[in-house]
């Protein structure tokens, strides 16, 4: 006896079928790599509602980012692995991660999901070339973030993008030439409070 689908389940299966299939041009269909939801806007004041005065405790980033919820991790700053304060929103997606700094206030936060937006319409996923950074503004990560490119958002002085170069294999101590930085993906939005 052969099974049928259900009437019901058909169009799901299709959907399925399809985001697998490739295109005309023989490749993988293409998922949005970024989006027109904005969940936090990160800016030269801040990220959302978290300010340089915002102290760095789970309840206070909470309460700067109503909606959000949080909880202690390690991630990776550029030199090192440290404990940070994810904020994650209402699907339990992590938006922001806060770094703590002196006095107990907040010293860093970086936006890690394509669902905000950088102080010139910057999103995670865009490519160097869409932003439109400036080679005179970058510099090549070191540590952890070796052979990706630094860069200052334009305008601004407390806004950084980081930028992961697709299949660079170095030299590390410079960054590659400006075709192959063209297509970098942004990984990372970071706000400072100094």
């Amino acid at each position: 006896m052969r099974s049928r689908l259900s009437p019901l389940l058909a169009p799901l299966a299709l959907l399925a079928l399809a985001a697998c299939s490739p295109t005309l041009d023989g490749g993988p269909v293409q998922i949005a790599r970024t989006s027109d939801v904005t969940l936090v806007k990160i800016t030269e004041q801040g990220a959302g509602g978290l300010t340089a005065d915002t102290p760095y405790s789970q309840k206070a980033i909470q309460q700067a980012l109503p909606g959000f919820t949080t909880e202690g991790f390690q991630s990776a700053t550029e030199t090192r692995t440290e404990w940070a304060i994810g904020a994650f929103n209402s699907d339990g997606f992590q938006v922001l991660q806060v770094f703590k700094g002196a006095g107990g206030k907040i010293r860093e936060v970086h936006g890690v999901t394509h669902h905000l937006e950088g102080p010139n319409g910057e999103r995670i996923g865009m490519t160097f070339a869409e932003v439109g950074s400036a080679l005179g503004d970058c510099r090549v990560g070191k540590s952890l973030w070796r052979g990706m490119a630094i860069c200052k958002a334009r305008g601004s002085q407390r806004v950084t993008l980081v930028y992961a170069i697709s299949q660079y294999d170095g030299p590390f101590d410079r960054l590659p030439a400006s075709d192959k930085l063209r297509g970098a993906a942004l990984q990372r939005i970071i706000w400072s409070a100094s």
